[in-house]
């Protein structure tokens, strides 16, 4: 379990890098998560993650990141902002859950 939204945004990237995507869903907020299992598309290879800022506000955390990785032998960059809150499970242990992600318009 991920003290921290920045540790749970981390540990998100390795599932990515694992393909472990049962992980993924199980951190994912009930209210936005996706409906299907998440799968690495064929061939695609994560080559690094750079957090660029974290702000936590009681239970509620933003995560901005770069995450680089290759497909078809072409490099690419995800800069997204990521939200997180922090509330019981179904077994009622406080922890913190991914919401949704916003990509900051390049300027």
């Amino acid at each position: 379990m991920a003290p921290t939204a920045l540790a749970l945004m981390r540990s998100r990237y390795s599932a990515y890098v694992m393909d472990n995507g049962a992980y993924l869903q199980a951190t994912w907020h009930a209210s936005t998560r996706a409906a299907e299992q998440i799968v690495a598309e064929a061939g695609l290879k994560w080559l690094g993650l750079d957090v660029r800022r974290h702000e936590t506000e009681g239970d509620s955390a933003i995560v901005e990141f770069v995450a680089r990785y290759k497909i078809d032998g072409r490099a690419h960059r995800l800069h997204e902002v990521s939200r997180f809150v922090r509330e019981p499970d179904v077994a009622g242990v406080s922890r913190w859950f991914y919401v949704e992600g916003s990509f900051p318009e390049k300027g």
